[in-house]
């Protein structure tokens, strides 16, 4: 698997959220969102305090493991409950390519800020060599949500994309063409017939092994992706659908670098997605990596409707 680039990359770029909350806008397709009400913490400022903690102990949890993190404090105004997941709007290249994403829903679209790019380019010394903007399909209704949308196999150079309303598959198939990528788009849905907002929510690609729902795949497309994923030579673990529910397959797996170690790879999961795998699906998971992190972030998992990947843009930068 040498074909491609980097796996892995060794930074990340996350944002501080200001205004985190449950947004009804954004949980009209993401069914893994659940209202205060439901979830028992109807003060929002208690939800917004208990966010902040959440993503400090994520990011001092990344750094400790030799990941370099950027990460960049959200602005009050206008409120944007959902910016703590930035890896929907952008994305970072090791050629140097930048895209920015369309988003569905229009309260996330205030997220996309200059400086949060800058930061990234002065902090992480990412060279910008070429933007790729798709946020004009806004207008067309048509919607990419960035790594959120798209799981991608860097090495073998394939992109994988199940459609749902935030994911068209004509956007999959342009970003596929534009950065030299060649897409598995199919169909998936929850245990009540629903779309699966996000293909990172079933699927996450390592150096090593894929994880993927293959439960929640439409019968017409599984063995296809089955298929393609194992062609890549990876070890493939299939979860179910309660663990989907549970956030196994947002995953993701990083670089780092220890003095005894030297390079190393760390797979970073929440510790409901930890709790989830069967200890043979862990310990099979573990082989296949160098260290795996385990974070509690409850409270965004509930009323964000994501976990530990969707915080985490990655930040490629030339090997």
């Amino acid at each position: 698997m040498s074909r491609g680039g980097q796996q892995c990359a060794d930074a990340v770029l996350m944002i501080e959220p200001q205004a985190f909350g449950y947004n009804p806008d954004t949980a009209r397709t993401n069914t893994f969102q659940r209202p205060d009400a439901e979830s028992g913490a109807a003060d929002p400022a208690a939800a917004r305090t208990q966010a902040l903690a959440e993503f400090a102990r994520l990011r001092q949890a990344l750094e400790s493991e030799g990941v370099e993190v950027c990460a960049v404090g959200d602005t009050a105004d206008p409120m944007k409950p959902d910016a703590v997941f930035p890896n929907n709007w952008l994305s970072f290249h090791e050629d140097g390519t930048l895209v920015l994403y369309p988003l569905e829903s229009a309260t996330r679209r205030p997220e996309r800020r200059q400086e949060v790019i800058d930061a990234v380019i002065e902090r992480l010394h990412f060279k910008l060599a070429h933007l790729l903007d798709l946020t004009h399909f806004e207008g067309e209704g048509m919607f990419l949500e960035g790594t959120g949308s798209l799981v991608l196999d860097h090495t073998e150079r394939v992109v994988y994309a199940c459609a749902s309303p935030r994911t068209h598959p004509a956007l999959v198939a342009e970003w596929a063409r534009e950065l030299h990528y060649e897409p598995v788009i199919f169909g998936a849905a929850d245990r009540a017939g629903v779309p699966l907002y996000h293909t990172n929510v079933l699927m996450c690609i390592g150096e090593r092994f894929g994880v993927v729902g293959s439960e929640a795949i439409a019968a017409a497309d599984r063995a296809r992706v089955l298929e393609r994923l194992r062609a890549s030579g990876r070890e493939t673990l299939e979860i179910d659908q309660e663990q989907i529910a549970r956030f196994a397959g947002n995953m993701l797996e990083l670089g780092t670098w220890d003095e005894a170690l030297g390079d190393s790879r760390v797979l970073v999961m929440s510790e409901a997605a930890r709790r989830s795998l069967s200890a043979e699906t862990y310990a099979r998971l573990s082989g296949c990596t160098d260290a795996v992190l385990a974070v509690p972030i409850p409270t965004i998992e509930r009323l964000g409707g994501g976990s530990v990947r969707c915080m985490l843009a990655e930040v490629f930068r030339p090997a």
